[in-house]
């Protein structure tokens, strides 16, 4: 039926009737207040009840419209992942299958054999539910010979009494371990949390009293500043070297008392040209600037660094600053730092902050992103407060030369060479200070094969080191105190237990209780604890709120790459001594760097035309073409380990269906999906 416009039935439903009656009190502290009359002000129920029904049909439309919506948005979702599968797994286009050594395929053979057993139950455990053999309850009664229907009912009677005698006490006594282990470094976590609340409370930080650099002679007054040596060590960073030397040759210091070192390790030619381009360049300028390149690359960057420390001209100078190829200082950045080492004889090194300038790139960067946060905002804060002591991040800080020498120099025996040189700078006695506000601009990796390779190295160094520094720091002089907080909070808990109890809790033992219900771990573990974990860690980054559930996903899909550096490291397997340079995409170049940098490019060939030869000139062209030919196209990987995981924990979920177990199901099922996008290499940047 169609609907009915009357017009006139409608203006005489909002004609004003009655009289109107105006009431107006002496009183300056009330209003006027204007009455309809009775109809107007009595209105009648059944209209009321008649708009109220409206209101809730179209908050009802709205409500379904937005569901609809919802679900349209999964459905596309689903089906785009779907397609990706197709295109990625099943036809292999545009991705490579990632390549693993011998030594490195004994994790991914053990989660592949648990997958088929997985399967293998899961079609088991289906047959009984349909059959109607599944019994809900771990204790079972005994059933007459009568009872039992055929032999596979009878096999499959017997599996849940192994199951129940012998499998699960074994399972519940792993799974009580770690969980003890989880609420261990969840204290941890808690008191560092709280160390962070009572900094900020108090206010406490670093100070400087007067002018660090104000002469204290009499007889000479003026201002005086310490000798310091930078150094940039790099190694075919072709993104990332123009930058990085930019930034630091623009140090607001003394000409007279700064040189800087750029050390470069690359072994391709072309790149070696560039850099030292760019260094004539600045020495030009009047920037005391030099280039080295060693002939033989051994020790990676630790013996970079011990080759140039090596330099005679080196013992003129009193501290050393340390910048990685993508770091770039504030020109301030020296005069924000060196001033705590003047009143402080005992202080060897001050670190700052780094801030990334690609962090809200893609979803990896955002992750990444709060993980460094914390472990700035938090560890490094606390323990540089409380303890003088935290682990150097190998770049972005200041040390005390005499501190360096007295430590023992810089050591090739692990990937880790910024902890090893901080853990015996500490057995020596020697303090440390973080500034939270001192901020240095770098990169995350945008890419996972980038932020893999880069964790694998910072979890399995740690690992070697522990092994390495174990006697040394049981016979030092150091106190008690500090002994157990290297060995147990530093090494043990932040380093060993942490990968351990995550790969092991979340990624082994919660998809076998779906098919061992009596070892069901509870939902305070799963869900409760994590979450709150989760929350504490991006309280420095509260911008990441939103990303908090794929922030607990992706550090659960993390834990296997980690556990496997950790055990490579700990019993010193091939892959620990593995160093990949994590590549830079450059992003800190914005365009108005570009527009400098094109402004400069007019005085760089005029300089490079005076005082160059031919050859010279000729390999600079070469350049040039190279840099402007069509890059090779690239390609994502397929991570196995990654992929395997991704099943199970699916084929597990599947499993919690028969069980009807609601937050397991879905816990499960987001972590499946989310290894699944990692394995795909969906996640960070797609460069194929």
């Amino acid at each position: 039926m169609a609907p009915s416009f009357d017009f006139p039935d409608w203006w005489s439903k909002e004609t004003r009737k009655g009289t109107p009656v105006v009431v107006t009190m002496e009183n300056p502290n009330f209003s006027v207040l204007e009455l309809d009359g009775p109809e107007a002000t009595f209105r009648s129920a059944e209209k009321d009840r008649g708009r109220n029904a409206k209101q809730f049909t179209w908050v009802l439309l709205l409500k379904a419209h937005r569901a609809v919506g919802c679900v349209a948005w999964m459905a596309m979702a689903l089906w785009a992942l779907l397609g990706t599968i197709q295109k990625r797994l099943i036809f292999q286009q545009g991705v490579v299958v990632e390549s693993e050594k011998p030594h490195k395929n004994r994790l991914f053979r053990f989660i592949r054999a648990f997958l088929v057993i997985s399967l293998v139950f899961l079609v088991l455990e289906l047959v009984a539910h349909l059959n109607g053999w599944h019994f809900y309850k771990p204790s079972l009664h005994m059933l007459d010979v009568s009872e039992i229907q055929g032999f596979l009912h009878a096999t499959y009677l017997l599996w849940l009494t192994f199951r129940a005698d012998y499998i699960a006490p074994l399972i519940q006594a792993l799974s009580k371990f770690c969980v003890i282990l989880f609420l261990i470094q969840s204290a941890d976590r808690m008191v560092l949390c709280l160390g962070c609340f009572w900094i900020k409370y108090k206010k406490i930080k670093p100070r400087i009293d007067g002018d660090p650099f104000k002469s204290e002679d009499v007889e000479q007054p003026g201002y005086e500043y310490p000798m310091v040596l930078v150094q940039i060590p790099m190694c075919n960073e072709r993104e990332v070297y123009e930058q990085s030397i930019s930034a630091v040759c623009q140090i607001d210091w003394p000409k007279d008392r700064l040189l800087i070192q750029v050390l470069d390790d690359s072994d391709d030619d072309s790149i070696q040209c560039l850099i030292r381009a760019e260094v004539t360049k600045w020495s030009q300028r009047g920037v005391n600037i030099v280039y080295r390149h060693r002939l033989v690359r051994t020790g990676y960057k630790a013996g970079n660094l011990k080759s140039a420390m090596n330099c005679d001209y080196v013992k003129a100078y009193e501290f050393v600053a340390i910048f990685d190829a993508d770091f770039q200082p504030n020109p301030d950045y020296l005069k924000q730092t060196i001033p705590y080492f003047k009143n402080d004889p005992q202080l060897g090194l001050v670190q700052a902050r780094w801030s990334f300038v690609n962090s809200d790139e893609n979803l990896l960067t955002r992750l990444q992103n709060i993980n460094l946060c914390f472990h700035f905002e938090v560890e490094q804060q606390v323990n540089g407060v409380f303890l003088n002591f935290f682990g150097f991040n190998g770049t972005a800080g200041v040390w005390r030369i005499k501190a360096l020498e007295e430590s023992g120099g810089w050591l090739e025996r692990t990937t880790v060479e910024d902890m090893d040189i901080a853990v015996r700078a500490h057995l020596n006695g020697w303090k440390f200070i973080f500034l939270n506000d001192v901020k240095v601009l770098c990169e995350v990796p945008e890419s996972y094969e980038a932020y893999r390779k880069q964790q694998h190295r910072w979890h399995s160094g740690p690992m070697q080191l522990f092994r390495l520094c174990l006697p040394a720091i049981i016979t030092s002089k150091i106190s008690i105190w500090k002994k157990c907080n290297l060995i147990f909070l530093f090494f043990l808990l932040r380093k060993l237990i942490l990968p351990f109890y995550s790969f092991t809790l979340f990624c082994i033992i919660l998809p076998l209780t779906m098919f061992i219900p009596e070892a069901e771990l509870p939902l305070w573990v799963i869900c409760y604890v994590p979450v709150v974990m989760s929350f504490l860690n991006i309280l420095p980054a509260l911008r990441s709120f939103p990303f908090i559930i794929p922030y607990l996903l992706f550090e659960n899909t993390m834990s296997v790459t980690k556990f496997n550096a950790m055990i490579s490291g700990l019993f010193q397997l091939g892959s620990s001594y593995e160093w990949v340079v994590t590549k830079k995409a450059g992003r800190s170049s914005e365009p108005d760097l570009l527009a400098a940098a094109e402004r400069e490019t007019k005085n760089l060939n005029q300089q490079l035309t005076r005082g160059a030869s031919e050859s010279e000139l000729s390999e600079l062209n070469k350049l040039k073409e190279r840099k402007s030919a069509p890059s090779k196209k690239k390609i994502n990987k397929i991570y196995m380990k990654e992929l395997t995981l991704a099943f199970l924990l699916l084929t597990a979920s599947a499993r919690s269906l028969l069980s009807a177990q609601g937050i397991h199901f879905y816990f499960l099922l987001f972590q499946g999906i989310s290894f699944l996008l990692v394995g795909l290499d969906l996640i960070g940047e797609q460069v194929s």
